[in-house]
Order: structure tokens, then sequence, then C-alpha cells
């Protein structure tokens, strides 16, 4: 098992406090209380980062140009529509972005192939997995899938029934804070319930994540 190198300390910190002015500059904009033009700026970068890649997947080059700059375009077609409908634009790329997860997930899930936290534990440890880590792994999948699909779920509900403050309190203002309570579970279960010698530490989880996603054969294996 590795240590978490000071280097990757100061990443995550840093990339954490990118993702908190994030998450508060969402919310001040979903209540209408921040600049409109960065609101949206802000919302738009999230989804073409997102349709980036998915086009990026498509292993086409032409695809991931044409695609990008017709999504340029468009944006910049509908700014004036889209200042008008910041909260609408962040429930979307919130509620969106879960579901995407979610579905992600479950179909990792479905027989055949290999569950995707699965997929993460083999990288991490080097293809040798046991039967109680196979088991767990596809639990864990599981509950992923459950979270970010029940997750989007309440934000369509909070964005249709209650005010914009109460909606984005949770999609903007406790989405990393739940996030990284689902991360501590997951950890403690884990903990719990497999032996010392399947277990898998937070520097081996993140490498695993690390290499499958330089790893293009199971993104194609999902198409």
């Amino acid at each position: 098992m590795k240590a978490i190198s000071p280097a990757s300390l100061l990443r995550g910190g840093a990339v954490s406090g990118v993702l908190i002015a994030w998450a508060w500059l969402a919310h001040e904009a979903s209540v209408g209380s921040g600049d409109s033009d960065l609101a949206v700026a802000l919302a738009g970068s999230w989804l073409l980062a997102v349709i980036v890649v998915l086009l990026w997947r498509s292993g086409k080059p032409c695809w991931l140009i044409a695609g990008g700059l017709l999504a340029i375009v468009a944006a910049l077609c509908s700014w004036p529509a889209l200042r008008q409908n910041v909260a609408l634009l962040y429930y979307l790329q919130h509620a969106g972005t879960h579901l995407a997860l979610g579905l992600l997930f479950g179909r990792s899930l479905r027989s055949g192939q290999p569950p995707l936290v699965t997929r993460f534990a083999s990288l991490a440890h080097h293809g040798v997995l046991s039967d109680a880590q196979r088991r767990y792994t596809r639990q864990v999948t599981v509950a992923w899938t459950v979270y970010f699909v029940a997750t989007a779920a309440l934000s369509t509900a909070l964005f249709l029934l209650a005010s914009a403050a109460v909606w984005s309190v949770f999609a903007n203002l406790l989405a990393m804070p739940l996030l990284c309570l689902m991360f501590v579970a997951e950890y403690l279960v884990r903990h719990r319930v497999l032996p010392p010698a399947d277990r898998t530490g937070i520097a081996d989880t993140l490498r695993g994540y690390r290499e499958s996603m330089r790893d293009r054969r199971w993104l194609a294996s999902d198409r």
C-alpha cells in the first residue's frame, strides 16, 4: 500500500479550494444574487466539459472538434435566454451529471462484465481479487448507482417543489459534503466487512481510478 505523497495532498487541496469557490458562486447565481454572465459561463464550461468527454469516448477526433464547436456556437446563440434561467441551467447540470453517473455505474452491473468498482479494485490490486472482494465491490457499485440516481431524483423534487434557495443549498452547497460522506461511509464499511488482506487503502483506490481512466478498454466495453 502506497502512502499519499505531499504533492498529491497539495493537488487535492487546490482542487478542493476550487470546488468550494465554484459551489459558492453557483449557489449565489442560483438564488439570483450573483452575476448572470459569470454564472452562465461557469455552468456552461461544466456542461461543455461533459460534452467533450462524451465525444472523446467515441474515439473520433472529427466528432470531438465538430461537437465542441457546435456546443460553443449553441451556447453563444442562447446566451440571453440562459441569463434569464440560471437556476434551470444549474439544475440540469446537477441532476444530469448524477443521473449520467448512475447510469454509468448501473450499466456495469449487467451480466457478462465486471461492475465498475470491481474494475477499479482490480487495477488497484494488479488484477488479483478474492471472491470476497468481488462480491463486496459489486455491492458497492450497486450502492453508488442508488446514490447517484436518488440524488438526481431528490434534486428534481426540490427544484420543482421547493424554493430556489432550498434547492441550491442541496445541489450546490451540500453536493460535495454528501459525496465525501458517501466515500467515508464506504471506507468504514470496507474495513468492517473485509479481512485486512483484502482491504484497499485510499491511495490504492485513487491509483486504481487513475489507471482505469487511462485504460480505454473498459470505456469501449460500455458503449
